[in-house]
């Protein structure tokens, strides 16, 4: 079988603290990428805590919010969607991700571990911590992000250069 690539723990300077967002909808499933994203996060030496919206939808604007209103260094998304029969699946895949993506272009530190699949075998083989751990991954790649920026903003800050 096709081994994932993991990456690497970086060291981080200073305070790591994690907020994860979980999706409702699939609970049992996000559940699963909830408990390979929480030992991710301890094994980084990071610090979470948890919130919970109606859906993967709502996860972008949870994210939003906390990241205005909250002192939060990094988000873990967590959800699943499996296709139905109508065109909705498509329609929250998209905007899910699309939140998402517009939140790190704004220098977010978000690991996306919203699974798109096909039927509940895919979401348990991706969820499961013994198997694919998608949490795991979402969570190592917000910490990941978190790691470069606190290294940039170090290399800035030697140079002397003042942000307006």
């Amino acid at each position: 079988m096709f081994e994932h690539n993991k990456l690497e723990r970086l060291a981080i300077d200073g305070p790591k603290s994690v907020l994860v967002v979980k999706a409702g909808f699939n609970e049992d499933i996000v559940n699963m990428l909830h408990e390979g994203a929480e030992e991710e996060i301890e094994a980084w030496g990071g610090k979470s805590e948890v919130v919970t919206v109606p859906g993967a939808l709502e996860i972008p604007t949870a994210i939003s919010i906390a990241e205005r209103e909250l002192s939060y260094n990094a988000y873990v998304a967590l959800g699943c969607v499996i296709r139905g029969e109508t065109t909705h699946y498509e329609t929250v895949c998209n905007e899910s991700s699309r939140g998402i993506m517009m939140l790190g272009l704004q220098a977010a530190c978000i690991g996306n571990g919203i699974l798109n699949v096909e039927n509940i075998e895919q979401a348990i083989a991706r969820a499961d911590p013994g198997k694919m751990n998608k949490g795991a991954e979402a969570a190592a790649a917000a910490l990941y992000l978190l790691h470069h920026k606190t290294e940039l903003i170090k290399r800035r800050k030697a140079k002397g250069v003042v942000r307006f």
